[in-house]
């Protein structure tokens, strides 16, 4: 019986001793590390976004726009 071209295809990419096994495994949790990074990206606009909302709730508009203002001299 023939196999399918996917079927090789997938039997192809299995890693076959260890070294192969240990780059698959370096590959998987650097997309798992990268995926990780994004959600904390995520969270620190959402930290960013809640701090300028309080700030404006407690200080004012007019914190607010001195605040952003002041963002180019932070860096």
């Amino acid at each position: 019986m023939l196999e399918t071209e996917t079927e090789t295809s997938i039997e192809e990419l299995k890693p076959t001793n260890k070294t192969q096994r240990f780059a698959q495994w370096l590959m998987d949790r650097e997309e798992k590390r990268e995926k990780k990074d994004s959600s904390l990206e995520g969270l620190i606009k959402l930290n960013v976004l809640v701090s300028f909302l309080t700030l404006g709730l407690v200080g004012g508009f007019e914190t607010v726009q001195l605040a952003v203002s002041l963002i180019p001299y932070l860096g």
